[in-house]
């Protein structure tokens, strides 16, 4: 082995932690969803209300830019990127998905800040009802994670 990792249960503490999440309204009903899940799982991991961040924007391709202007901020150890778009019927879901997908990994790389990708991509309504709160957990688990493990490479 070549170095010990954080225990699991030290990754898991977020109460010295800032998080912003940015939510997409469209398709709100899932999106609000996720976010309330993704608040309860921060608050349960010690995250203090205070140092929790909610924005909101019109849609998942507007997910990226804000979750950039809040990384330059340089007051945030993780970022929470929360949305859903659903398959219709054109090329357009495609393009949505890639390319908010992209944006959320390209934030992350290039500030080297950990954003946790929450913005579902599913074929239909019924798919995202059932993934959302618990993608919502997941998304303040590794948000949380990924923040202490970062700083303990530092």
């Amino acid at each position: 082995m070549f170095g010990a990792d954080k225990g699991n249960a030290d990754l898991q503490d977020g109460s010295k932690l800032h998080i912003a999440m940015v939510q997409a309204r469209f398709n709100e009903g899932i999106t609000n969803a996720l976010a309330e899940a993704c608040r309860a799982e921060l608050l349960a991991l010690g995250v203090q209300e205070r140092h929790i961040r909610h924005i909101t924007v019109p849609g998942a391709l507007e997910v990226p830019a804000a979750l950039q202007a809040l990384a330059e901020q340089d007051e945030y150890d993780a970022l929470i990127a929360l949305g859903c778009v659903i398959r219709g019927e054109t090329y357009h879901f495609e393009l949505v998905a890639n390319e908010s997908s992209a944006g959320v990994s390209r934030i992350a790389l290039d500030y080297h800040l950990p954003v946790a990708n929450a913005i579902l991509t599913t074929e239909n309504l019924e798919q995202a009802i059932a993934r959302q709160q618990e993608k919502g957990r997941d998304a303040a688990r590794v948000a949380v994670e990924m923040a202490n493990l970062l700083e303990s490479l530092e």
